[in-house]
């Protein structure tokens, strides 16, 4: 039912209400920082939630007059501006959490809070395992990153849990704000992975080794037809590559000939690749050969041009 990038996003908005309402309403009532911490937390994924369902419904727009290579990069952009927001949380989390340990307080009943986070650990398992399943199928920045963002809900849900089953043990109200500063090193944590992740696109971060390693392997099969090749420059957005090539061909080739070449190494890198744009530049061969002959020993070794990528990314 829900395999489609919208209704899987839609399906984690709706989950992410119910809980920050939950949640919320769970930790006001019994005063627990922890609680009320898993609430903004929430809330934060549901806000992302909202900024993933937008992405994914403008980015799947085709090609138009003003936006001629699409919107794919509003899914690496949303997912940024999430990774801001995540850490916007963990600093509000921080800042609760401290004014509890200075002022003091005291932990009323934490039964409800112990069934909120509960609650919350097997929604979001469920919803977070279907928003990374398609995700990962159609190569959607913007799910992914909502799919982590639920992935650390469950782990921080699971925290606060244990640390309200101690203090329920024991007394140890202190052991509540506590855990809260634990949840938001993880979320700070998370929301780094995001931001580097994200940001790669943005800067036009050439395409993964094993796949740039495809692209020359897949030339390198047409050494009948190609002379040489080179100046290849690659790119992705939104799960959509970007391959950029010069090719050197028999300097008496056709046009007709060329073209056929062209659509040919197209749909064999299509296939390799997934969905996948070229822009092939052919030019003649400039040896002045006996034979013009595309396997002859002066050919130029094939090589792989890439830019150097800033560190870190």
């Amino acid at each position: 039912m829900f395999n489609s990038k919208t209704s899987v996003a839609a399906l984690s908005v709706a989950s992410n209400t119910t809980l920050t309402l939950l949640k919320l309403i769970i930790g006001i009532s019994i005063g627990s920082v922890s609680v009320i911490a898993e609430a903004i937390h929430s809330g934060i994924d549901l806000l992302a939630a909202t900024i993933a369902f937008f992405a994914v419904r403008t980015s799947a727009k085709p090609p138009d007059a003003k936006y001629q290579y699409g919107r794919g990069k509003i899914e690496n952009i949303s997912g940024t501006v999430e990774a801001v927001l995540i850490f916007i949380a963990a600093l509000l989390i921080v800042y609760e959490s401290a004014n509890k340990l200075i002022n003091g307080f005291e932990l009323p009943q934490v039964d409800l809070g112990l069934v909120a986070m509960a609650v919350s650990v097997v929604v979001n398992i469920v919803v977070s395992r279907q928003l990374f399943k398609v995700g990962k199928r159609t190569e959607s920045p913007a799910l992914e990153a909502d799919g982590h963002h639920l992935s650390t809900d469950v782990m921080t849900s699971a925290g606060v849990f244990a640390g309200l089953v101690i203090v329920r043990v024991t007394g140890w109200a202190i052991l509540d704000p506590l855990v809260a500063i634990g949840v938001a090193g993880l979320i700070m944590r998370v929301a780094w992975a995001i931001t580097r992740r994200s940001s790669g696109d943005l800067l036009d971060r050439s395409l993964p080794d094993e796949e740039q390693k495809k692209v020359t392997e897949i030339l390198a099969q047409h050494s009948n037809l190609l002379a040489d090749f080179h100046e290849i420059k690659t790119r992705k957005a939104a799960g959509h590559r970007y391959v950029d090539v010069h090719l050197v061909v028999k300097a008496d080739s056709s046009v007709a000939e060329a073209h056929r070449l062209c659509d040919h190494l197209e749909q064999d890198l299509s296939d390799a690749l997934g969905s996948c744009t070229m822009s092939l530049h052919v030019e003649p061969c400039g040896l002045e050969c006996n034979e013009c002959s595309v396997k002859c020993d002066r050919k130029p070794a094939n090589t792989l041009q890439t830019r150097e990528q800033p560190p870190g990314l």
